[in-house]
């Protein structure tokens, strides 16, 4: 028998015999799994995969995970500090406060991508808080005026006033999220972690769904809801919230009809099946071959998600459906909310991204930037709050609110705060967090995470514990990771 000579750069023997015994269709399947790089995955070792079930008894089921873009003020949110306003226009260093100057962390906790920029110093000058607080509910958490609705649900409330992290710039927005400092490269998301490690909820929806504009190129850009080396079937799916157009790639083309579309996919169903025969253990290739079904699927699944005339007036009133400020943020939390009803794992929200640092960033103007900011979006979070409660979901849903840093203590001009990377606030709500607690402290005029300070991956490890993963457990062979990528859970706030 004539052997096929074996040409430097061609496929492996294997994939050639399997590609010449499916025919065209094989050449054109094997030279695009070829690309994404996972049909050969058999020839270079093979490993476990998650089974899909949790490592331990879980206390929840799914996270809504809203990040604000571009650095929202602690101070001026939910760690109100009044010593700014008592020292206001004074230095620093004369005050009793002075020490936060030579502290260790200026140095030891901080990595500067750009040593000469105007932007990401400490500023000395005390500059007054630009908005007043309050005590709410029965624990009587302060919480900023700009922040009513969710004030009213500060009961549920965890906030953690002790994060901190290592980048001056927004670069941190993509730290927030993978827990490596931007100097080291890209790596999984904490969403992409909690896809890889749990099975799906609902077959017919994506078990990561992306809403709102993803933070820009300059600050990590699509690797915010990216799954790097875990393979592209881990990363967000990013869905736009108009019921006409929710899911722009996978839409069916106008000019095919479904019954067209039908018979392509169900032969393209039984062509994949001859690739599975061909390749029986390639997890990565079984992955590829779901997401094609899962595309079909997601085409009538997904648009039932943004039918928001389905919900009582009532509802949609109470997320700011009728109001132009708050319409387009509100329609995103709603859409969470019957995201995680339909067993969506992992839902990201992005608000403020401009194409650049992300509005939140108030170098300048910072009243009036971060109170119509807070308009946009504290009805839709409080709204979104209360009726996961109502409806018995937030037991099991994990609600997270977060931004990359805080702001300076000290005026930026004569009407902004700079980036501070040193202490800023995060809460988290359900899901077995408890409620009504502050966790954490910095300092009187907010400068450092001084009690029971917490690195960002302290949050991840939170939500993976809440959802029963152990992310020691997670580990990737070749990929070994550090200590600090894991975290640990914020035991206090856990009930």
């Amino acid at each position: 028998m004539k052997k096929f000579p074996q040409f430097a750069g061609r496929s492996p023997r294997r994939g050639f015999l399997a590609d010449v015994g499916m025919g065209f269709t094989g050449l054109a399947l094997g030279s695009l799994l070829q690309q994404d790089r996972v049909g050969q995955a058999s020839e270079t070792g093979k490993y476990e995969l998650p089974d899909g079930r949790p490592h331990f008894k879980p206390r929840a089921k799914s996270v809504i995970w809203l990040f604000m873009v571009g650095g929202t003020s602690h101070v001026e949110s939910f760690d109100p500090k009044p010593v700014l306003t008592e020292y206001a226009n004074k230095e620093i260093g004369e005050t009793s406060y002075k020490d936060c100057l030579v502290s260790p962390a200026l140095k030891d906790n901080l990595r500067v991508v750009v040593p000469n920029d105007a932007n990401g110093h400490v500023r000395s000058k005390l500059y007054p808080l630009q908005v007043g607080y309050r005590k709410h509910g029965d624990s009587g958490l302060e919480i900023s005026d700009w922040w009513p609705h969710v004030a009213a649900h500060a009961d549920d409330l965890a906030i953690v006033r002790s994060m901190w992290t290592t980048d001056n710039n927004h670069g941190a927005q993509l730290q927030f999220h993978t827990g490596r400092h931007n100097l080291d490269g890209v790596f999984p998301t904490v969403g992409s972690w909690v896809h890889y490690g749990l099975g799906t909820l609902n077959e017919n929806l994506p078990q990561f769904m992306v809403m709102g504009t993803p933070i820009a190129d300059c600050c990590g850009g699509h690797a915010a809801h990216g799954s790097h080396y875990l393979g592209p079937e881990h990363s967000g799916v990013q869905l736009n919230v108009d019921p006409n157009n929710p899911l722009p790639f996978a839409a069916r083309p106008k000019d095919l009809a479904a019954k067209e579309q039908a018979a392509e996919f169900d032969l393209l169903r039984r062509l994949n099946g001859l690739a599975e025969i061909e390749y029986p253990d390639d997890p990565a290739m079984l992955a590829r071959i779901r997401s094609y079904e899962l595309a079909f699927r997601m085409q009538t699944s997904v648009p039932d998600l943004m039918q928001f005339e389905a919900e009582t007036q009532a509802t949609q009133e109470a997320y700011g459906l009728n109001d132009p400020t708050t319409k387009e943020f509100g329609r995103q939390c709603l859409a969470a909310r019957r995201m995680v009803e339909r067993g969506v794992r992992f839902i990201q929200i992005f608000h403020g991204s401009n194409g650049g640092a992300g509005a939140w960033d108030a170098h300048g103007n910072l009243k009036n930037g971060h109170s119509k900011l807070c308009q946009q979006v504290d009805q839709p979070i409080g709204a979104l709050l209360g009726d996961l409660k109502q409806r018995g979901l937030l037991e099991d849903t994990i609600v997270v609110w977060g931004t990359e840093f805080g702001r300076t203590p000290g005026a930026q001009g004569s009407d902004g705060r700079d980036h501070h990377p040193f202490g800023f606030s995060v809460w988290l709500a359900g899901g077995g967090i408890k409620g009504g607690l502050a966790h954490g402290q910095t300092d009187p005029i907010g400068f450092h995470a001084v009690e029971d300070r917490h690195y960002v991956t302290d949050l991840h490890a939170t939500v993976l514990h809440q959802l029963g993963l152990d992310s020691h457990r997670l580990e990737v062979p070749g990929r070994k990771r550090l200590e600090i990528d894991h975290g640990k859970p914020i035991e206090a706030i856990i009930a």
